[in-house]
């Protein structure tokens, strides 16, 4: 067993580094070196789009993953020497803002002392002064003292207010990427998060496939035909037959236990659509606490006031849109997960109405045999389908 776990441990920490076909040579000698950064992230973006283009294997399939995580990587390192620079612009400004306050509060010591001499000197009546003069030369010198001493307060004042709308200048400007670094930190904790989660399922991927092409492409194309055939029952090309009018929460099916055509094992698809386009059986459906087994995705709500197509509460094995198997494992050639997947916690098979309607029992050719469903059409426009089953 040791052995078995030292084997498979190894084979984990290979898979991360060896199974790599995205590379770029750049390298940036500094954390800083921002356009340095932009470079590598954009070869590394090219790089991961000629990757996608390839045919898809398991071996494909880890390279893209990887080469999401080492853009993601890069992205960060970009923001950090972001966050970097206005630290640094911060602080200078901070010293010139304190530079700037010193010299004003030097230039308004000054401008009041010259303010002061120069009302004492307005008091000062000029034929006073010619008499207390003791020649013309005398009397001429002292108002020309007076003159620049006019000049010099209001040279004074200029210095004072250009000094002061530096100062608001410096603070505004400070302020503005105050805020800025706080976007800018709530970005990188964003994107942290996103690495965060990159990075989980690029272990899931290596855990769950374990390197096995051979289950890799047959699983994918278990699911490719599953959207094709699914894509065809929306469109109204199955094998339909109507079985008549149905209540909530009638008996309509039963799951099929075990893996069958276009399933890898036991669940129900549940789908709902609307003049033939799909629509999120979540936003139909009533809020439950239902038992989350869709990881490495996150638990996701419900809008609705539908009651469920199971007798007993759900146990989600995937979600709708583009999760993981949709976007990681690439299960559907790029697409949408169309519905949910789920059990019944008791392990209750059987499948009701979750509206009133018409029921229709119908099959489609998918995979090499016949897939069943049934479908439930509403007085409102809008098809739910129930995939997997046995009627």
């Amino acid at each position: 067993m040791k052995l078995f776990v030292l084997t498979w441990l190894l084979w984990l920490s290979l898979g991360l580094t060896s199974v790599h076909a995205i590379e770029c040579t750049t390298v940036c000698n500094s954390t800083s070196d921002v356009d340095c950064l932009k470079n590598k992230q954009s070869c590394l973006e090219q790089k991961l789009e000629e990757t996608k283009q390839q045919r898809v294997t398991l071996t494909n399939t880890i390279s893209i993953i990887n080469g999401k995580v080492e853009i993601q990587e890069v992205q960060i390192q970009k923001t950090e020497a972001e966050l970097s620079l206005l630290e640094a612009q911060i602080s200078d400004l901070s010293q010139r803002i304190g530079g700037l306050n010193l010299s004003l509060d030097r230039l308004t010591t000054l401008l009041v002392e010259r303010i002061q001499t120069e009302y004492r000197q307005t008091r000062v009546n000029s034929n006073l002064l010619f008499l207390q003069s003791k020649s013309a030369n005398t009397f001429f010198s002292q108002l020309q003292y007076l003159k620049e001493a006019r000049m010099q307060t209001a040279v004074a004042m200029q210095r004072a207010e250009e000094q002061r709308l530096a100062f608001d200048q410096q603070k505004s400007t400070k302020e503005e990427k105050q805020e800025q670094i706080e976007k800018v930190q709530e970005r990188l904790e964003r994107e942290q998060n996103v690495l965060a989660k990159q990075r989980n399922e690029q272990q899931f991927l290596l855990k769950e496939t374990k390197n096995n092409e051979s289950l890799y492409q047959s699983e994918l194309a278990k699911t490719l035909a599953e959207l094709s055939a699914i894509q065809s029952i929306i469109a109204g090309k199955g094998s339909e037959s109507e079985v008549g009018g149905v209540n909530t929460g009638d008996t309509i099916a039963n799951i099929i236990t075990g893996s069958s055509v276009c399933s890898t094992g036991t669940h129900l698809h549940f789908e709902v659509a609307k003049d033939g386009v799909n629509r999120d059986p979540a936003s139909y459906l009533k809020s439950i606490s239902p038992v989350w087994n869709n990881e490495p995705d996150s638990p996701f709500g419900f809008g609705g006031n539908w009651d469920w197509p199971l007798h007993d509460a759900a146990r989600i094995t995937q979600g709708y849109g583009m999760t993981y198997y949709a976007r990681v494992r690439r299960a559907y050639g790029g697409s949408p997960h169309t519905g949910i997947d789920m059990l019944s916690t008791s392990g209750d098979t059987r499948v009701r109405a979750v509206q009133p309607g018409k029921l229709y029992r119908g099959s489609i050719a998918c995979g090499g045999g016949n897939l069943r469903y049934v479908r439930v059409e509403q007085s409102d426009g809008i098809s739910t389908y129930y995939l997997h089953v046995n009627y």
